[in-house]
């Protein structure tokens, strides 16, 4: 696949870039992308919701009413789960979501996720650049000239880039990772991948050597 490669100002160059057939070629497997972006998902998650059960719940442990006799219901101490206040019954307690992913599927969920957004034409790549200064204007600007403003991006880097990730902090719909740390989730979270140059050997390397 063969993509024409954009300056900053949204200008065709004379330079093409070549997309691999066996990462941004290959037919989906969706099942192994929902499996990535649930391990993802799964690994974000602190784990530390806890609740009082009746052991440690504060109050008194005399038993309430005798056992017998009275007419109602068995009443044990005033931290029974039964009562206000009291214990809280099979509530939840530390734990670690996150579970094993081969490195073979991981490998196949990102080829899957990128296979996709060529087949749906998602993907645009520029030619390196860089800021002299953080600017969240000269992004905003760079956005329009691609014509993805107003779009969930993704832009992919070749190294990390402070006055790029600076600028584009400050918007909500705007992503910026570098090649090395490029993952299945954010990649189905854009709508547009925007690749440098650059970026796009880094993440053949990744992806065609591991």
């Amino acid at each position: 696949m063969e993509l024409n490669v954009y300056n900053i100002k949204g200008e065709v160059t004379d330079k093409k870039v070549t997309l691999n057939d066996s990462i941004y070629g290959i037919e989906p497997n969706e099942h192994v992308v929902w499996l990535a972006v649930k391990h993802y998902l799964a690994n974000q998650r602190q784990g530390t919701h806890k609740t009082k059960e009746r052991s440690e719940v504060s109050g008194s442990r005399r038993k309430l009413i005798r056992q017998k006799g009275s007419g109602m219901a068995r009443r044990g101490d005033i931290n029974s789960p039964v009562l206000v206040g009291g214990g809280r019954a099979f509530g939840p307690r530390p734990r670690k979501y996150g579970f094993k992913l081969n490195k073979k599927e991981k490998i196949l969920a990102r080829k899957s996720a990128l296979s996709l957004k060529a087949k749906n034409n998602a993907i645009v790549v520029i030619e390196d650049f860089d800021f002299d200064e953080p600017k969240t204007k000269q992004f905003v600007e760079l956005t329009k000239n691609l014509q993805l403003a107003d779009k969930k991006l993704l832009f992919v880097l070749p190294s990390q880039n402070k006055n790029v990730y600076l600028s584009a902090r400050n918007l909500s719909k705007v992503n910026i990772v570098t090649a090395s740390d490029i993952n299945t989730y954010k990649i189905m979270d854009c709508v547009n991948l925007v690749l440098t140059e650059s970026a796009v050997g880094i993440i053949d390397d990744l992806l065609l050597k591991a």
